[in-house]
């Protein structure tokens, strides 16, 4: 029973195209077919093999295969399975999940990132009640939501976020939230209004890479634009934790990443995570350093010393890694 749950899983997980729910988009090549800045593919002698320290807990497992039946249970889409986390192992054995809302179709095309791009479907009024349902089923008390990009909607998914917040509030009392946004690109007003019906206790909005980076790797994102989110959530409610991340090895220099940071912290960010990027294919863009933990290590006290509360930092950190473990402090 297991095995065959474990293959079910993994069906569902790689078929091309396909969601964990049965969602079809564009991944890999015919996704990033039309992104402005092309990515070529190095030739195979100029790939940086993956050095040892980036060896993450084996994927499936009876647990892991468990975990994914439950959120099948509740026709919930999780970023461990549709970004291909390699932390999905590790989060999913100790029953933690980062919550994907608004289907598994995203309007974007990053090319850092896999998961399936086209035109997504109508929102589920139905969903907040089934998140909080597994919520509850799953004891936990922290979770963390996130969502594909929704530049088909007026808020870009503000009010959705908003209700699944209130509902998981009243359902599961004591339960600690973060939120983990899109930019709300053009929408920023719209959406800070519906999310002040029900405020998260810990904001999250990645800035991902350096502004030199972000047609590359952002497209139809405006670093300035991610910058004013979170500076604006900040100012909306000062009491609350504001959170970012960033990826390493996009072709970034040090001195980028640094002065990066240094504009995060500049709009009152409390955490940060920093990780090492990892392509998801072939066809995006590719690895161009492989960063040893020793400078992760550099990155977390620089970020210490630039007033950071808290700076999670190494090879495999991605942004929800242990987000209780910090969010719960």
């Amino acid at each position: 029973m297991a095995a065959a749950r474990q293959t079910q899983v993994q069906q569902q997980t790689h078929e091309p195209g396909a969601t964990a729910l049965g969602q079809h988009g564009l991944r890999s090549r015919d996704k990033l077919a039309r992104i402005p800045v092309k990515v070529v593919p190095p030739p195979r002698a100029d790939i940086l093999r993956k050095p040892p320290w980036l060896h993450a807990k084996p994927m499936m497992s009876e647990t892991v295969a468990g975990m994914a039946a439950i959120l099948r249970a509740h026709r919930l889409h999780s970023v461990c399975e549709e970004a291909m986390c390699p932390n999905i192992g590790e989060c999913f054995a100790q029953r933690t999940a980062t919550f994907m809302i608004m289907g598994g179709v995203c309007t974007r095309r990053c090319a850092f990132c896999d998961v399936a791009h086209g035109r997504p479907a109508a929102l589920d009024d139905e969903e907040p009640a089934r998140l909080a349902d597994a919520v509850a089923a799953l004891g936990l008390r922290y979770v963390v939501i996130t969502s594909v990009d929704r530049d088909d909607l007026r808020d870009g998914g503000a009010a959705h976020f908003a209700r699944c917040v209130a509902l998981l509030r009243e359902r599961v009392p004591g339960i600690r939230i973060e939120l983990l946004t899109p930019d709300f690109r053009g929408r920023i007003e719209r959406a800070l209004d519906a999310l002040s019906a029900a405020w998260p206790d810990v904001f999250n909005h990645n800035i991902e890479t350096v502004p030199s980076l972000y047609r590359a790797a952002r497209a139809g994102a405006s670093y300035e634009g991610s910058l004013e989110l979170l500076a604006r959530v900040k100012r909306a409610r000062p009491g609350m934790l504001t959170k970012s991340g960033l990826m390493a090895g996009l072709g970034e220099t040090d001195d980028a990443l640094l002065d990066t940071m240094r504009d995060i912290r500049s709009r009152d960010v409390d955490i940060l995570t920093i990780g090492q990027y990892l392509a998801p294919s072939a066809f995006h863009m590719p690895v161009r350093r492989y960063v040893p933990p020793a400078m992760f290590n550099a990155w977390r006290d620089e970020g210490r010393r630039l007033g950071f509360k808290e700076v999670v930092a190494g090879p495999l950190v991605r942004s929800s890694y242990h987000a209780d473990e910090v969010g719960l402090r």
